[in-house]
């Protein structure tokens, strides 16, 4: 798989409980050649969890990317008019990400990197990670499903015993995606076995 030269932004969201995987896969597109920007949300950016310190999260991006991290509104706005990357990604990307997303709701940087993305008519890849995927947040699911320039990383119930409605994607067909969604195709099949 070859991403070099490729420019991609990153935006990290708050599923804590899957940030580690999605790291790893940052380290996997940076090996693979493609230069990395850091977007954050600010739960991303400022809440420690059972899963790890903010600090944490933020040291990894920046030495694994070599750039600094975006963390605001102001930050990300010229992500659009500069057309500073080639595909967007967001991952974990949470129910509320998908459901604001879905809203035109610009709220906080990662929403705005999104917004301002779009506007260039590239594409923007979608990790989605979320326990409410089968309830409320299906409708949102279906809809971005059938938008212009948006892709969906391979997902399924990651554990339908316990949590019936709760939707991840599989995290290690990010860059599989990216590939297909630079190419104007959706990588399949969308719904997997988790």
């Amino acid at each position: 798989m070859q991403l070099k030269g490729i420019k991609i932004g990153l935006a990290v969201t708050g599923s804590h409980c899957t940030i580690r995987e999605v790291l790893n896969q940052v380290v996997r597109l940076v090996e693979h050649g493609a230069d990395v920007y850091p977007i954050i949300s600010p739960t991303v950016d400022c809440d420690d969890t059972r899963f790890g310190k903010a600090s944490e999260w933020k040291e990894i991006l920046k030495k694994t990317t070599n750039h600094d991290i975006i963390r605001t509104i102001i930050e990300a706005e010229p992500i659009g008019p500069n057309k500073l990357f080639d595909v967007m990604v967001v991952a974990p990307c949470t129910g509320n990400t998908l459901a604001k997303l879905c809203s035109g709701i610009t709220d906080g940087p990662v929403l705005m990197a999104v917004k301002a993305h779009l506007r260039n008519q590239r594409p923007v890849v979608l990790a989605i990670s979320t326990n409410d995927g089968l309830g409320i947040n299906a409708k949102n699911i279906g809809m971005l499903l059938n938008m212009k320039n948006i892709y969906m990383v391979p997902f399924g119930q990651d554990n339908p015993t316990v949590k019936a409605n709760s939707l991840v994607a599989r995290m290690s067909l990010i860059p599989e995606t990216i590939m297909n969604a630079l190419e104007g195709k959706q990588f399949q099949p969308v719904l997997i076995q988790y």
